[in-house]
């Protein structure tokens, strides 16, 4: 996801207004207003104007894998959009041609070399996927060695 935008899970908003509202340390007035924007929060799910939990979150993912499938129709594609948008989603419209594509996986196998929270046997297929796939570029770039140096 590009976006830099954060949209909260409205299940857990909940459970922190609900662990607010018996806190002995939050003061009367900021009990009244979580429970007042509890209420509101809650009367938006029945009202069913909110995707909350897992199945909401599996249906707003259907909708942006509907985005990036080369196989869906430009009136679903707008369709999800529109969708999204109204859950607060804002997708931007990326197509990718196959160069892209490859130049983006290319560069997450590059970047796991680097991540020290990568095994050694992840780095070890990057590296093998690196020189199947990209070695004259390696050379270029001169990360030949990440594949032979360890």
């Amino acid at each position: 996801m590009a976006s830099s935008e954060h949209v909260k899970n409205p299940g857990r908003v909940a459970a922190g207004l609900r662990a607010s509202i018996k806190n002995p340390r939050v003061s009367d007035e900021a009990k009244a207003h979580a429970t007042e924007r509890l209420q509101e929060l809650e009367s938006q799910q029945h009202a069913g104007t909110d995707q909350s939990g897992s199945h909401g979150n599996r249906v707003l993912g259907g909708y942006k894998a509907t985005l990036h499938n080369q196989h869906t129709s430009e009136e679903a594609k707008k369709h999800a959009r529109e969708i999204l948008n109204a859950a607060g989603i804002h997708e931007p419209d990326i197509d990718l041609d196959d160069q892209q594509h490859k130049n983006r996986v290319l560069a997450g196998y590059k970047a796991a070399l680097h991540n020290p929270k990568v095994s050694e046997e992840a780095k070890q297929h990057a590296r093998q996927y690196l020189e199947e796939h990209d070695t004259t570029s390696l050379a270029r770039q001169g990360l030949y060695q990440l594949l032979y140096v360890h």
